[in-house]
């Protein structure tokens, strides 16, 4: 357990100071031209080694990573995010399986939403690569909701409300670690100075009927 929170319990644990200087400086480095984008590069997942060391012990069993993302929040660049879950996969080819769709094109890929089965089987890793203190733009989390299922973008914010609400403070290097259904949001920065974070999520296992993960290496 870690500052009072239980993983089963919670869906949600910080690890602080979780990678070395070096790996941080290391990925740090992962150019970004804009707010927001996904990763593909040759080599990356090993590059994403320390935070796959994180993932696997939380799924209980090897895992390995399906999506990169590279959120560079700014004075320039500052948004905010209402409450939802990720309920959406990248993946290589489409291909019609039972209880996966709807379809959508994101950036040119294809994207599709898997059956609440897939997400709840998946984790979530935000490492911070600069400070994230209240002012600058923390997720907040509803522990406990990644054990509702699927939720009605309609009702996303009653029921995270309902929950007791968790502000992810983070210096460099920190890692929070989420069940990937979880209630999230991001409000804007109060007083924007740079925030990046790299957030990764990760399987465990390969999808059914001829559908392959996307990943992050090209």
């Amino acid at each position: 357990m870690r500052e009072g929170l239980a993983w089963d319990r919670d869906g949600v644990l910080p690890f602080r100071g979780a990678v070395t200087a070096a790996a941080l400086a290391d990925l740090a480095g992962l150019a970004t031209d804009g707010p927001g984008r996904r990763l593909l590069l040759p080599g990356l997942a090993a590059r994403l080694a320390p935070l796959t060391a994180i993932a696997g012990p939380l799924m209980g069993e090897p895992a390995f990573p399906v999506r990169a993302m590279l959120f560079d929040k700014t004075a320039d660049r500052n948004w905010a995010l209402g409450w939802h879950q990720d309920r959406t996969i990248a993946v290589r080819t489409r291909r019609e399986v039972e209880g996966f769709g709807p379809w959508t094109i994101k950036h040119g890929l294809a994207h599709v939403a898997p059956p609440m089965p897939v997400l709840d089987s998946m984790v979530t890793l935000r490492l911070h690569l600069d400070p994230c203190g209240t002012d600058n733009a923390p997720l907040k989390v509803a522990p406990g909701s990644h054990r509702l299922g699927q939720i009605a973008a309609s009702e996303a914010a009653r029921i995270a409300m309902a929950h007791p609400i968790l502000t992810c403070l983070a210096e460099p290097g920190d890692v929070w670690a989420y069940s990937t259904p979880i209630l999230h949001a991001s409000d804007r920065s109060a007083a924007p100075v740079r925030r990046r974070v790299l957030q990764v999520d990760f399987a465990a296992a390969d999808l059914p009927g001829g559908l392959e993960w996307l990943g992050v290496d090209p």
